[in-house]
């Protein structure tokens, strides 16, 4: 055989060898969290939240819960360059995607809670 006669059925092979691992990866719910953004968001919405009296007053003036903010932790873009440490924590601002891009988060990411200081809804 020759190349051109091997090459459709090598990717046909390729094809349905990707469909079943995209389709056990999905079912298994893997995430791939190699990026700095990803790694970051993945550390914060894993952490006990707290919210301050001022985030949570952003909510309520605008009529609003808690899964805007779940739903920013999963999908956010947080500003990695921008970062401001303090003694034992790490302030972070991270601007919502597509339906929350008017909503940024200030959080104050320690050892093992994830303080939610300010949210500004444009």
């Amino acid at each position: 055989m020759t190349f051109k006669e091997r090459l459709p059925y090598y990717l046909f092979g390729l094809v349905i060898g990707i469909i079943l691992v995209v389709f056990i990866w999905n079912k298994k719910g893997t995430e791939f969290n190699y990026g700095p953004n990803s790694r970051l968001l993945k550390n914060i919405r894993i952490k006990n939240r707290v919210f301050s009296n001022e985030a949570l007053f952003s909510l309520q003036s605008k009529n609003l819960d808690t899964s805007v903010v779940s739903k920013i932790l999963k999908n956010g873009n947080a500003d990695m360059w921008n970062k401001v440490k303090l003694d034992t924590c790490i302030r972070y601002e991270i601007k919502g995607k597509k339906e929350q891009k008017n909503v940024t988060l200030t959080i104050k990411n320690c050892d093992s809670t994830a303080f939610i200081e300010k949210i500004i809804i444009d």
